[in-house]
């Protein structure tokens, strides 16, 4: 029984342990959500619920005018998250196409101190951003009238390859998507071509079923309803023809008696 363990161990040793808690605290920081194992979820939850805590006391000792607060309160998150530069999504592909001096110059000023707010500065066109920075301006004004529960987990039906180990998505709330938002997969390359193959069966079976003329099974026929009313008349027309017909006959045979008399 886990009584009175109030951390997990995760196999590793305090200080890999302390590296992987900040690690994981500022990816989530930086995108909002990250996969990682059930294990590794659970146990950064409430470090980073107590740093966006923090965050939220930065922002209301500011607004209460209580500088002594807020300093302390931001100095307790450099020292429990450590920092990161951060570049934004924007500007991450013109990051990656600089060399390394022009990085280092984005990330730094002259005197070595880190850039933290990441407007533009001097020739730059951008500078990189303080995770701390991003957490305390960003993240924390979502949160200021919300009494923690900050995060949530959500577990994938997705298994590691290798240890087949739980994967869960530990994210913001309020960062999730709602369902009528969900744009459709792309489809693969493989399914593509076998659309398109299927796209051009059809077409062609339609070609030749135009240009095929028709056989003596598939003439048309003529259609019933034409004898069906021819017949009723003709039926109708003999019985006259033949009563007249033997009026006539009679009428002559009277004559005839008539005169031998």
């Amino acid at each position: 029984m886990r009584h009175r363990i109030h951390q997990r161990k995760l196999n590793r040793t305090g200080a890999h342990r302390k590296a992987m808690q900040r690690n994981l605290a500022q990816s989530i920081i930086q995108h909002g959500q990250v996969t990682t194992t059930l294990a590794k979820a659970k146990d950064i939850r409430p470090f980073l619920e107590r740093i966006v805590t923090l965050a939220v006391q930065v922002r209301r000792c500011a607004a209460n005018r209580d500088p002594v607060g807020s300093l302390s309160a931001r100095r307790r998150i450099q020292r429990i998250l450590s920092d990161r530069c951060l570049i934004a999504s924007e500007h991450q592909a013109d990051y990656d196409a600089m060399s390394d001096a022009a990085r280092a110059k984005t990330l730094r000023m002259q005197s070595g101190r880190r850039y933290r707010t990441g407007e533009p500065k001097g020739r730059l066109a951008f500078t990189a951003e303080s995770v701390v920075h991003r957490l305390i301006e960003t993240v924390a004004p979502r949160y200021e009238d919300r009494p923690g529960g900050y995060t949530r987990i959500v577990r994938l039906p997705d298994r590691r390859v290798g240890d087949h180990t739980q994967l869960a998505l530990v994210q913001f709330v309020g960062e999730e998507e709602p369902p009528g938002t969900l744009t459709k997969p792309e489809k693969s390359a493989r399914r593509r071509r076998a659309d398109a193959r299927y796209a051009m069966a059809i077409r062609l079976g339609k070609e030749h079923g135009r240009r095929r003329p028709p056989t003596d099974a598939e003439a048309p026929e003529p259609p019933d309803d034409a004898s069906d009313d021819t017949s009723p008349v003709e039926d109708q027309a003999a019985p006259t023809s033949t009563g007249a017909t033997d009026s006539s006959d009679s009428a002559g045979d009277d004559d005839t008696r008539t005169e031998n008399q």
